[in-house]
């Protein structure tokens, strides 16, 4: 083989991914472009299956962890980037070839950041939380329409589904209250959507419970006060099979995005509001299990409890309430990454015996 055949070969291919229309993008060992192909979805398989074992890069985007896995079953070493970070290698117009030669770019930096590749059973994991956060959405929906529709009728119900449900009933039976017949038939058919709502809601909560059970490591994850079986089995999904990905709790509480945004310059510190980056969903469910335990924070003795008690007394109870959040999250990465419970009075996961 000629020294000019051996600098030919493919050692990484960036790849923008799209439902039927791909485009790939090879590079050597030096990063010079070996080939630029469009393909169709029915060759693009067939395409990668046939290149030797190299470095595939993709966007974490949809799809993306499908590809992965297969991918890994020709050989290849895949690499997913958060398209955030691939978008400053974008040269001039973006089109699909320029986005796979700057995926193909961005994989190249030793200092770039990739995301984990998920299992089949995290991404169903994470498929209930969607599924279950879709039908919570809706059916607040649904009470919010009760309430303003019977409004209009002078009939007032305080906010909340369970003034919703225990008042909801007594309307449609009380004949006396000026309801036409056309209105209360369709207000029933209402009430029975949201019954069929509450029932979805439960059957997602089962399914998160029994995934809790039999997860050790969403039962590690339990033993942290503010997180139940639906934040762990979130995180869990969300982070991965390899949390060490993220090189310490910060960072997994930056990815979240529970840290302060910075707006610094000229040795000038400035940190903002927090930078809400990441997944929405995890960080509202890590935010909701802080402020449940800042509740009762004044009646413990642990080390965290004393921490957030000082916390909040001097501080604004949200900004106390995303603190506790942002301890937990790291006390989450050192309970994932050690493979230990949580230990309440040293305030960290359980140290092995000497």
């Amino acid at each position: 083989m000629s020294e000019h055949s051996k600098e030919r070969i493919v050692t990484l291919v960036g790849i923008d991914l799209a439902k039927n229309s791909f485009h790939v993008h090879g590079v050597d060992a030096q990063g010079k472009a070996v080939f630029s192909k469009k393909l169709s979805r029915a060759k693009f398989s067939p395409f990668v299956a046939n290149l030797p074992a190299c470095t595939v890069a993709m966007e974490a985007c949809g799809s993306a962890h499908h590809w992965a896995r297969r991918f890994r079953t020709f050989g290849h070493e895949v690499r997913l980037i958060a398209p955030q970070f691939v978008k400053p290698f974008v040269k001039t117009n973006k089109n699909d070839a320029r986005d796979a030669e700057a995926i193909a770019e961005a994989a190249q930096r030793p200092t770039m950041r990739f995301v984990a590749v998920k299992t089949v059973e995290q991404q169903d994991v994470q498929a209930i939380h969607r599924m279950r956060s879709l039908t919570v959405e809706r059916r607040t929906a649904q009470i919010n329409q009760i309430r303003g529709l019977l409004l209009e009728y002078g009939l007032e119900i305080p906010q909340g589904r369970a003034a919703v449900a225990r008042r909801l009933p007594e309307i449609l039976e009380d004949a006396e209250n000026g309801l036409s017949d056309r209105f209360r038939a369709e207000l029933n058919a209402l009430a029975e959507e949201l019954r069929h709502l509450d029932e979805r809601v439960a059957h997602y909560d089962t399914q998160i419970n029994e995934i809790a059970r039999n997860d050790t490591q969403a039962q590690r994850l339990m033993t942290i006060p503010g997180i139940g079986a639906i934040c762990a089995t979130a995180l869990s999904a969300a982070v991965g099979e390899d949390p060490t990905l993220f090189g310490n709790g910060r960072a997994l509480a930056a990815w979240i995005g529970l840290v302060p945004r910075q707006d610094s310059t000229g040795g000038r510190e400035r940190l903002l509001g927090i930078s809400k980056r990441g997944d929405v969903y995890v960080r509202q469910l890590l935010i909701h299990g802080a402020r449940s335990v800042l509740r009762w924070v004044e009646r413990k003795e642990d080390a965290t409890s004393r921490w957030a008690t000082a916390l909040k007394t001097r501080r604004h109870t949200n900004v106390a309430v995303v603190a506790l959040a942002n301890k937990i999250a790291r006390v989450a990465y050192a309970v994932m990454t050690s493979g230990k419970p949580y230990d309440p009075a040293a305030g960290k996961p359980i140290q092995a015996a000497a």
